[in-house]
């Protein structure tokens, strides 16, 4: 198995929304492709990756140093004893003359051709990824189901109670039993109005979680906990600033509910340090590292041991982004569950579009390796570069 071409292009998923730190109006994401000489059904293999919202394209990244190292390696030490391309040789090349620190931007670059190089091994062995990654990490073992919540509830112009209402109803007519809303982007009182009425769609305070993006400082994030901890909330999501675990660690002697933090940790060694010293619960807390923001699947493998290691389970993992390769990790590593962003950041956003959501949960699809192909939104984007 070789690699014959690699492509990226930049595409837009700009949108009218804000949370409490960013406004999305000029999003992009990465797109790439990487090309093999595999054939299936008469078709060269092609896996595909982007990277998630939140982080913008990396096409100058890309095309500097980490495609070029992909494509001037010897194509022989790229790959694993099957024949087949193996994800962490590549991620070895790709790495090369890095220094350790510093992830940021590059963690999200690596994470777009990982992604892509996964999805072009399962497609080559005809399995789906969940399903690799069972058998090869997690003893054939895999979750029948995932379970997943529907992310929105952002700030929109002119947006009031009715239409936030409104929004969660819908969540809930697609199948969500349980939903994420933004705040901390508004006073407090408005904010408390805000989770309210959610509450008075969803029933119960175990179907609504919310997310501040790391706007409060510890004192202002005590405040609100304070006022929300008898909701009964399924988490209170990323209140500090991510890299600060010392406050991370104070907030959690202050909020006995549960807490989720991680998404914006872009390595094995920076979820290491939160677990170290951001105070966090193994039996309660959520743990939300983006497998495509943080160097891919491969450096996401690491991040799992070390958890294990320390004493936490993969349940208590369930990765921002929702998108379809945290979705396949989720089921295929047994863990917590998965983000779905039904409403945004289209076509990026979402599930295969055979992947229905039954009272909370999606059962996958066996088509060979992530599934884009069953997305038809996002695979008319795919087809501009394969």
């Amino acid at each position: 198995m070789r690699i014959v071409a690699i492509r990226d292009i930049v595409s837009p998923i700009r949108s009218n929304i804000a949370n409490a730190y960013i406004d999305f109006s000029q999003m992009t994401a990465s797109v790439v492709a990487v090309v093999t000489d595999v054939m299936v059904d008469g078709k060269p293999v092609v896996g595909f990756g982007f990277n998630s919202n939140g982080r913008y394209a990396q096409h100058g990244l890309l095309g500097e140093r980490f495609i070029p190292r992909l494509s001037q390696a010897k194509p022989e030490s790229l790959l694993d004893a099957e024949g087949l391309i193996d994800p962490a040789k590549c991620w070895s090349v790709m790495m090369a003359n890095e220094k350790p620190g510093g992830h940021g931007e590059r963690s999200v670059a690596v994470g777009v051709l990982d992604m892509a190089i996964w999805d072009a091994v399962a497609k080559a062995k005809r399995v789906p990824l969940w399903k690799l990654l069972a058998d090869r990490f997690n003893g054939g073992q895999a979750d029948e189901k995932a379970w997943v919540y529907a992310a929105g509830g952002y700030y929109y112009p002119g947006k009031g109670l009715e239409g936030l209402q409104d929004e969660m109803k819908h969540y809930l007519g697609l199948g969500y039993s349980c939903v994420k809303m933004k705040v901390g982007g508004v006073p407090l009182a408005e904010d408390l109005k805000r989770i309210e009425a959610v509450l008075k769609i969803v029933g119960a305070g175990e179907r609504l979680a919310v997310d501040v993006n790391g706007k409060f400082d510890l004192t202002t994030a005590i405040e609100f906990g304070r006022a929300i901890k008898d909701f009964g909330l399924r988490w209170y999501e990323e209140p500090l600033d991510p890299l600060d675990y010392l406050a991370h660690a104070a907030l959690a002697t202050e909020y006995a509910p549960p807490l989720a933090t991680g998404e914006n940790l872009f390595s094995m060694q920076d979820a290491r340090n939160l677990i170290r010293h951001g105070g966090l619960r193994p039996d309660r807390d959520i743990l939300q590292y983006d497998p495509a923001l943080s160097y891919g699947l491969v450096e996401y493998l690491r991040t799992i041991e070390m958890l294990k290691a320390h004493g936490w389970s993969p349940r208590r993992c369930v990765p921002h982004g929702g998108h379809q390769f945290a979705l396949n990790i989720a089921v295929g590593l047994q863990c917590g569950g998965n983000e779905s962003y039904p409403q945004v950041f289209a076509p990026f956003g979402g599930f295969a579009d055979d992947c229905a959501v039954v009272d909370g949960r999606v059962t996958m699809p066996d088509s060979p390796g992530i599934g884009f192909e069953r997305k038809a939104d996002l695979w008319s984007v795919m087809k501009e570069i394969a």
